[in-house]
C-alpha cells in the first residue's frame, strides 16, 4: 500500500512524516493494521519479526490519537533504554507534538505530565503514576505496550499484566500491543479484544544456522545446506567472526555471563590483532579514551575494556556504567567498532543490530546451576541479525560441539516455533504489592470487586478456574490487615494512611514492614543500611566473602535482631539475610569515601553494579525515612545517610556537599586543606580557588 494513497485518511502532517524520513510503502504488517481497524481505534495486537515495522503502527496510532481526535498518547516500555530511544525518535519525527517522557521517581505524580499530548514512561513508572491518582487517565486515547511478550517474564511480568487490567477496567482507549515472539498470539488478542495483526514478514532476509568446525549449517526444519566460513581459525566462535569481518560486516556475539563476555572479547581482539582499527585507529583512540575516563579514577574493568576498544572489540553488560553503554552502542552505530561481545540484555531494549549474531552460550546460571534459554530468549537475539538500510541479508548462528548436539540445536532452536506466554501473577509475593494499590486507588473495595478485578486478568484467560488466585488473594488481604496497611468493616475494605504510603512508595508491604520493624534499632549507618538492603527491591546482592560472613555473624550476635525469624523462607522466598549484610557493607564502604575500584574488587562486583545497588538505596532509604514519618519516628540519621550514599561521603563532608559544583572529591579536597563547612569557605574566601581552580571557585563563592 502507498502511504499516499492514505490521503484523506490519515492526517496530512503523518503522511509528511512518513514520507520524509523515505517511507513510501507501507509494510505488510502495517497496511495489515489499517486494514484491521487502525485508525479506527480497534485494539491491535502485532506478532511480526523485528524491523517488520511494529513501532510506525503505534506511531501512526498515537499520532492519529492526537491530532483526529484531540486526546493523548501513552507508550509504555519495559526498559528505560527502549523508553529514552523511541522518545527521541519521536521528537525528531513530530517536533510540533508537546512529547514527553518519565521514566524515574516513583513516588511522584508528574502533574506536568498533563501538559503533554505523546507520554513515554516505563511499565513500573506508569504504574506508580497510576498509584497516584493521575487526573488525565481519561484524556489517553491510545496506550502502546511494547515488547508485551514480557508479560511472561517473572520479574516484570505481573506488573505489567495487572497495568493492563487497571487500564482496561478504567479506560476505553484504544490498546496496540507489539512483539516479535509470541507463540499464542491469538490467546493476548482474545484477552485485550484486539485484532491480531501476524506476519512473517522481514526487510532483511534472515538466515538461521549452527555453525560445526569451520562450516554453517543452514535449514528450515534439518540441516540442508552447508556453507564453508572464511578464515583460519579452528575455533568457531573466533571463525565466525573472522567470516563475518572479512565480508567487512559487524557482529553481536551473546555470552551467558558478564565474565564469559569480557573473557570473549579479550580472545578475539587477541586473535584479530589490529586488523579491525585500520583506518580508524585515531577514532577508535578517542572513543577509548572515553569508555576509560568515565570515573575519575579508572577501575581495572574500565582500562580492560578501554584497551579493547583501540582494537575495534568491546564488551557490553549491565556491570558497566551508563555512560559507557551509550558510548559503546553509539560506536557501533557508526561502525567504529566491529565486534560487540555482550550478555543477553542487549537482545532487548535499544535497537541495535548487525549483520550477524552469534548466541555462543545456551544455557544461563540461575543460582542453583544453569538453565538452558528459552527458544523466545533466542529468537529475540537472533531478531538483533540484519540491518535495515546497510544489508539485504542477516544471519544468525549457534555453535553445535558435535553433529548429534547439532541436530538437537536444529530442533530446539531453528525450527521451533516461540513459546506461549504464560502468566505469572498467581504468587503470593506478586500478588502483594498490586492488591495493596487497587484497594488504595480505591479500584477495589470488597471481596466480589476483587474477584471481578481478577476476572479480567490475563491469568483469569488462561487457567479459567480462579479459586487458587481467589486463596492466594486471602492470604494477601489477611497479611495487610495483621500489618495494619488496610482496614475492613462490613466486608469492605480500605487501606490505611500508612498502606496508601507503602502502595505510593512502590516498595513490596513486607519490605515495608521489615523497615517499619527495624526503624526502632536503625541507631548506626550499619543497621541503616542492612534494614534497606534485606528486602526484595535491593536483590541481586553481592557475593558474600568469608569476612562478610564472619562479619554479619558478629553482627547478629551483638545487636538484636530476633525478628529476623519473623520471615521464614516460604513467607520471603529466597531469604538471604547474609547477602543482604553484604551488600550493606559494600554500601558501607562507599559512604566511608573508600574508592569505586577498591570497592568493586573487594566485593567482585563492577562500576555499574556499584551504581545501580546506590541508586536502589537511595530509593529505599528515602521509602524509610517516609515511614518514619508517618509513625512519627526519628529521622534525621536517615537523612544523613541518604545524602552520604548519594555522594559516598563521611558525615563530616554533610555541610560542604550542600553546595553545587562539590561533590565528594572536591569536599574532601577542602576539607583537607583546613576547610570544613560553609561558614569557613566566607572566611577563607582567598584561599578557594588555590585549591579547587580559579572557574570552580568563582561559582561556588558566588553561592556563599
Amino acid at each position: 500500500m502507498d502511504v499516499l494513497s492514505l490521503k484523506g485518511k490519515l492526517p496530512y502532517e503523518i503522511i509528511e512524516s512518513i514520507t520524509g524520513r523515505g517511507m513510501h510503502k507501507l509494510t505488510p504488517p502495517q497496511e495489515l493494521s489499517i486494514n484491521h481497524g487502525l485508525l479506527s481505534s480497534n485494539n491491535i495486537v502485532v506478532a511480526a519479526p523485528t524491523a517488520s515495522g511494529k513501532t510506525l503502527i503505534a506511531e501512526i496510532g498515537c499520532v492519529n490519537s492526537i491530532l483526529s481526535k484531540r486526546r493523548k498518547a501513552v507508550y509504555i516500555a519495559p526498559m528505560r533504554a527502549l523508553v529514552t530511544e523511541k522518545f527521541n525518535e519521536f521528537k525528531q519525527a513530530y517536533p510540533y507534538i508537546k512529547t514527553a517522557m518519565s521514566i524515574g521517581d516513583l513516588d511522584s505524580q508528574d502533574d506536568w505530565l498533563s501538559e503533554y499530548d505523546m507520554i513515554f514512561v516505563s511499565t513500573e513508572k506508569f504504574d506508580s503514576l497510576m498509584r497516584h491518582g493521575i487526573e488525565w487517565l481519561g484524556r489517553v486515547g491510545c496506550f502502546v505496550f511494547d515488547e508485551i511478550h514480557m508479560l511472561g517474564d517473572i520479574s516484570r511480568g505481573p506488573a505489567l499484566e495487572v497495568l493492563i487490567t487497571k487500564i482496561i477496567s478504567m479506560s476505553e482507549a484504544q490498546l496496540i500491543a507489539l512483539s516479535a515472539t509470541i507463540g499464542n498470539a491469538k490467546e493476548i488478542a482474545k484477552w485485550l479484544n484486539a485484532e491480531l495483526i501476524e506476519s512473517d514478514y522481514r526487510p532483511v532476509k534472515l538466515s538461521k544456522g549452527v555453525t560445526l568446525d569451520s562450516k554453517v549449517y543452514y535449514g528450515e526444519e534439518y540441516p540442508e545446506t552447508e556453507v564453508m566460513l572464511d578464515g583460519s581459525s579452528k575455533i568457531p566462535e573466533v571463525r565466525v567472526v573472522q567470516d563475518t569481518l572479512l565480508q567487512k560486516k559487524q557482529i553481536l556475539i551473546f555470552y551467558s555471563t558478564r565474565r564469559n563476555a569480557e573473557a570473549g572479547a579479550k580472545r578475539l581482539a587477541a586473535e584479530l590483532g589490529d586488523a579491525l582499527s585500520k583506518g580508524n585507529a585515531e577514532k577508535l583512540s578517542a572513543i577509548s579514551k572515553q569508555v576509560t575516563g568515565v570515573l575519575e579514577r579508572p577501575t581495572e574493568q574500565c582500562e580492560k575494556l578501554g584497551k579493547l576498544v583501540k582494537s575495534g572489540v568491546a564488551f557490553h553488560h549491565a556491570g558497566l556504567l551508563n555512560a559507557q553503554r551509550q558510548i559503546l552502542e553509539d560506536a557501533f552505530k557508526e561502525n567504529m567498532i566491529k565486534v560487540m561481545c555482550s550478555t543477553t540484555t542487549l537482545g532487548f531494549g535499544v535497537n541495535m543490530p548487525a549483520h550477524t549474531v552469534l548466541v555462543r552460550d545456551l544455557y544461563r546460571y540461575g543460582g542453583y546451576g544453569s538453565d538452558s534459554l528459552g527458544v523466545n530468549e533466542v529468537l529475540q537475539l537472533f531478531g538483533r541479525a540484519g540491518r535495515p538500510r546497510y544489508d539485504t541479508e542477516g544471519r544468525a548462528l549457534i555453535i553445535a560441539p558435535t553433529k548429534e548436539r547439532m541436530k538437537e540445536l536444529f530442533a530446539n532452536y531453528i525450527a521451533a516455533s516461540p513459546d506461549p506466554i504464560e502468566s505469572s501473577l498467581g504468587v503470593v509475593p506478586v500478588l502483594r504489592s498490586h492488591v495493596l494499590s487497587l484497594i488504595s486507588a480505591n479500584i477495589v473495595n470488597d471481596p466480589e470487586s476483587m474477584k471481578a478485578f481478577f476476572a479480567k486478568s490475563f491469568y483469569a484467560l488462561q487457567y479459567g478456574k480462579r479459586s487458587h488466585i481467589d486463596n492466594l488473594i486471602g492470604e494477601v488481604l489477611e497479611d495487610l490487615a495483621k500489618w495494619e496497611m488496610i482496614e475492613g468493616q462490613w466486608g469492605k475494605y480500605s487501606a490505611t494512611k500508612l498502606g496508601s504510603r507503602v502502595s505510593e512508595l512502590y516498595i513490596d508491604p513486607l519490605s515495608a514492614k521489615w523497615m517499619i520493624d527495624s526503624l526502632e534499632d536503625a541507631k548506626k549507618p550499619i543497621d541503616a543500611l542492612f534494614m534497606i538492603c534485606n528486602t526484595l527491591e535491593m536483590r541481586p546482592y553481592v557475593r558474600v566473602t568469608s569476612s562478610a560472613e564472619e562479619e554479619f555473624t558478629a553482627y547478629m550476635y551483638n545487636t538484636s535482631k530476633g525478628r529476623l525469624k519473623e520471615f521464614s523462607p516460604e513467607d520471603y522466598g529466597n531469604y538471604d539475610p547474609e547477602g543482604a549484610f553484604a551488600t550493606a557493607l559494600m554500601l558501607n564502604d562507599w559512604a566511608e569515601e573508600m574508592k569505586e575500584p577498591e570497592i568493586v574488587e573487594k566485593y567482585s562486583s563492577t562500576p555499574g553494579a556499584l551504581y545501580t545497588k546506590v541508586t536502589n538505596a537511595d530509593w529505599l532509604i528515602y521509602s524509610a525515612i517516609e515511614l518514619a514519618k508517618i509513625l512519627k519516628k526519628p529521622q534525621r540519621k536517615l537523612i544523613d545517610m541518604r545524602v552520604r550514599l548519594r555522594y559516598g561521603i563521611k558525615d563530616e563532608l554533610l555541610d560542604l556537599i550542600r553546595l553545587q559544583q562539590v561533590g565528594r572529591v572536591r569536599a574532601r579536597m577542602l576539607y583537607n586543606h583546613g576547610i570544613k563547612s560553609i561558614a569557613e569557605i566566607r572566611s577563607n574566601r582567598a584561599r578557594i580557588p588555590a585549591i579547587l581552580g580559579k572557574d570552580v571557585a568563582e561559582k561556588v563563592l558566588s553561592q556563599v
